[in-house]
């Protein structure tokens, strides 16, 4: 009975971890562990990151360029550790995974060797360890909010076709009537828009949803370049956003907040 018990317990522990992990779509490994000397001491950072890289996982040591999406939100990574124990005549290890609040999400079981010499004692306990972390099958699984933004996504590809498929279709005749010309430099209204990560900047949709600029990142974090405008997006103090572009021979300015 208390086997079985022990077992029910191990399973649902698994299952639990397995649903946690794969919710993240990265691991970041530092350089330093706690409890050695020198970084990457005896190797055992690069062979923790080739362990998760070999098994599905996209690992990055903590001190390498990360990917964009990353660099924006580092609670899409997993902070994967090394642990020393203590042991007589062995050596023992286990591997340690926390998320961006510093909360444990899982860990593995204690493996240990009996080796002397310590460069080949760790490896031998980390890879032992990391056979419950193989075990846990992690498939990444994107949360639902990038679910919405692909679903955004395809909203704005579908609206994109539908306007070429009009455009391409022969128009009837329309009574053309005379209208006054107002001019005007500025816009008052503060329209949201919301920011999609792209190549070197970002895609700036509305509500409907509609690509309205498109993006480029410069050296100032409050500076960017309107791609398809032929203008500039700079920051106010307040918070918002003017797009600056020139329409017709004008200089137009357009404010705006944005949701990055």
């Amino acid at each position: 009975m208390k086997k079985l018990l022990f077992l029910l317990l191990v399973s649902t522990s698994v299952a639990f971890a397995q649903k946690n992990i794969n919710n993240y779509k990265y691991v970041i490994v530092p350089k330093n562990f706690d409890g050695f000397k020198s970084a990457d001491q005896y190797q055992t950072s690069s062979l923790l990151k080739f362990l998760f890289n070999k098994h599905g996982f996209k690992a990055f040591f903590d001190d390498e360029t990360k990917p964009e999406d990353l660099q924006m939100n580092n609670c899409k990574a997993l902070t994967a550790v090394v642990k020393k124990g203590s042991g007589f005549l062995s050596t023992k290890a286990t591997i340690e995974m926390r998320d961006c609040q510093n909360r444990v999400v899982y860990v593995s079981k204690e493996g240990f060797s009996k080796i002397k010499e310590y460069k080949r004692a760790y490896h031998e306990a980390i890879r032992e360890s990391f056979v419950s972390v193989k075990g846990l099958n992690y498939k990444y699984i994107p949360p639902k909010e990038e679910t919405k933004v692909v679903k955004r996504d395809l909203n704005v590809t579908t609206v994109r076709k539908q306007t070429l498929n009009t455009e391409t279709q022969p128009k009837a005749p329309v009574a053309v009537k005379e209208v006054k010309k107002v001019n005007t430099t500025s816009n008052s209204s503060f329209a949201t828009l919301y920011a999609q990560p792209r190549e070197n900047g970002f895609q700036l949709i509305d509500d409907k949803p509609q690509v309205v600029f498109k993006i480029l990142k410069t050296q100032y974090p409050n500076i960017y370049i309107l791609e398809n405008a032929n203008g500039m997006l700079i920051q106010k103090e307040n918070g918002f956003w003017d797009a600056q572009f020139y329409k017709e021979g004008k200089l137009t300015t357009k404010s705006y907040k944005i949701k990055f």
